[in-house]
């Protein structure tokens, strides 16, 4: 039996560190101590250490409560068992790669109580976040989905951790899914159409959100996402979604040529969006999840 209900979760990006102090037994995000904090992911691995732990010093420092237990959102590719780094040319964290980051991480919190670090992957810790936080973990299995810069993809089943589905780079046409269904897609296509270059979906409906050629864009967008959640369904075997990121800010145009389609899936947008990662990441201490958890391996 845990003692402690309080966790400080970390969401680890390219470019930022965000860190908070969860209840898990609310999944509330204590407000007062989110602290953000840019990470020059390129430099000495000392030095992104350090970054890391100033966060999270910052944060705890922001809250009274006594944190022994510390959930970590990682890009990958990430040994999420053993901590270890992977990450190598993808200008990010290549002086990390092969370290195991848990007992450097420790050694610079010195003076906190620290007794476990776990990890999860990002895309995986956005989709539990979600299922904790909107009260559907008696599912018995999720799949979840961002769509923004990137595409991300994940497996939740019930009383397991979820997991990275990888569907990034499932092929698709002549190339990759993601290459379809990320933000670049629509301003390429977007110019294809038009003559036009903006910057993104949100400027493309704001400023020509009228257009005929704006309705053609958005008509392929939803048949290339169903697309791959027909496939990402086949592959995993289930109907449910969590679906976040940036693009779904824009669902309802979406979807609208569309609703019959999408109907057949169960699928609920993301209510947490940025804040779900650091409540998937302080999930890994709940405590019936974590005695799922180590059974299953």
């Amino acid at each position: 039996m845990r003692d402690n209900r309080f966790v400080l979760a970390c969401d680890i990006g390219g470019t930022h560190i965000t860190s908070a102090i969860v209840d898990t037994e609310t999944w509330l995000i204590l407000s007062d101590t989110i602290t953000r904090q840019h990470v020059d992911s390129s430099t000495d691995a000392k030095s992104i250490l350090l970054s890391w732990t100033d966060c999270m010093h910052a944060c705890i420092n922001n809250s009274k409560k006594e944190i022994n237990e510390i959930g970590i959102a990682m890009p990958g590719p990430f040994d999420y068992e053993e901590g270890r780094s992977l990450m190598i040319g993808q200008t990010k964290y290549d002086s990390l790669y092969q370290m195991v980051v848990t007992q450097p991480i420790i050694e610079n919190l010195v003076g906190l109580p620290i007794k476990k670090i776990s990890y999860i992957n990002d895309a995986a810790a956005f989709l539990q976040g979600e299922i904790f936080a909107q009260g559907l973990d008696y599912k018995d299995k999720i799949l979840g989905i961002t769509l923004g810069t990137g595409l991300g993809s994940a497996v939740w089943s019930n009383g397991q951790k979820a997991f990275d589905a990888a569907l990034w780079e499932a092929p698709f046409r002549d190339t990759i899914f993601e290459e379809f269904l990320v933000t670049r897609w629509f301003t390429k296509r977007f110019n294809e159409l038009t003559g036009l270059t903006k910057p993104g979906l949100k400027e493309i409906l704001e400023e020509h959100g009228e257009l005929r050629e704006t309705a053609i864009l958005l008509d392929e967008y939803v048949k290339h996402l169903l697309d791959f959640l027909a496939y990402f369904s086949s592959q995993h075997g289930a109907t449910d979604f969590i679906i976040g990121g940036n693009i779904t800010k824009a669902w309802n145009k979406i979807c609208a040529s569309q609703r019959s389609a999408i109907a057949q899936y169960n699928i609920e947008l993301g209510k947490y969006q940025e804040h779900a990662a650091i409540i998937g990441a302080a999930s890994l201490f709940n405590t019936q999840q974590s005695i799922a958890s180590s059974n299953a391996r």
